[in-house]
């Protein structure tokens, strides 16, 4: 029987899963707790000299990991091109399979600024910890916020750092991969910086809809090359989108193979 056999034979009967979950969310909740002030103490003190918070994001998101490190039911991990210059900004786009998608892109070494939907900032304590880290906020649907969002986006990008969007739009219901929108792709072309394309696999067994209870998974985030923009018009945008779902499309099928 091999290890990973085994580790889904002992942690994934119905007994061990639910007792491990529980542990898992309990464990979430301590370190978001204990996180807040430690962001907090953070932005304060890099405020004068880090104005797109740079910092007290990067912490934020190192709390993903250390949950990791206590969850017994996920492995994550990372792999692909290795980004040289933390600073040089890009625009991050990923297929959407669920919640742990964040969780698991976290754990990338270097900061990057989320465009979430508006719930989340509701959140208590997740919800400060995301307007300390500088993460942008956006309302579905409607017209204003998106203008609003995209030209945080813009902000973000000018203060050299990364933003990250899933250009599906929502995540996917069945694991198949969803047309991508075009924003993320005019603003990589208006703002003249290099697409990033990231493939997410695992995800979805890890946290299914409807079910609080977690499953052993692993799960994994491969960087793909970046896709630069230079010398590109507005006219390039279908075919942007295009190659760059195609190389997420391929890197699954790899992935998954």
């Amino acid at each position: 029987m091999s290890v990973s056999a085994f580790r889904q034979r002992l942690l994934g009967n119905p007994v061990a899963r639910t007792v491990l979950s529980a542990w898992a969310w309990l464990v979430f909740g301590i370190i978001i707790i204990i996180w807040v002030p430690l962001v907090f103490v953070v932005w304060v003190v890099t405020a004068p000299f880090d104005k797109g918070r740079y910092w007290p994001g990067y912490l934020f998101r190192r709390l993903c990991v250390v949950h990791q490190w206590l969850n017994p039911l996920w492995r994550f991990r990372t792999s692909g091109v290795k980004i040289d210059d933390p600073r040089r900004p890009y625009v991050v786009v990923s297929n959407h399979e669920s919640f742990v998608d964040m969780l698991l892109i976290s754990h990338l070494p270097w900061e990057m600024k989320w465009l979430s939907k508006e719930d989340f900032f509701k959140y208590p304590l997740v919800g400060w910890l995301m307007r300390m880290a500088g993460d942008i906020r956006l309302v579905r649907g409607n017209k204003e916020s998106i203008i609003s969002a995209m030209n945080g986006c813009r902000e973000r990008l000018d203060k050299k750092v990364s933003v990250m969007l899933f250009p599906e739009g929502t995540r996917s219901l069945d694991g198949t991969l969803g047309e991508f929108k075009d924003g993320a792709f005019r603003l990589a072309i208006e703002q003249g910086c290099p697409i990033l394309p990231l493939a997410v696999s695992g995800t979805r067994e890890a946290l299914q809809k409807g079910d609080w209870r977690m499953n052993v998974t692993n799960a994994e985030v491969r960087v793909l090359e970046p896709i630069e923009t230079t010398g590109l018009t507005k006219d390039d945008i279908e075919a942007l989108r295009y190659r760059t779902r195609q190389l997420i499309v391929d890197e699954l099928a790899k992935m998954k193979g």
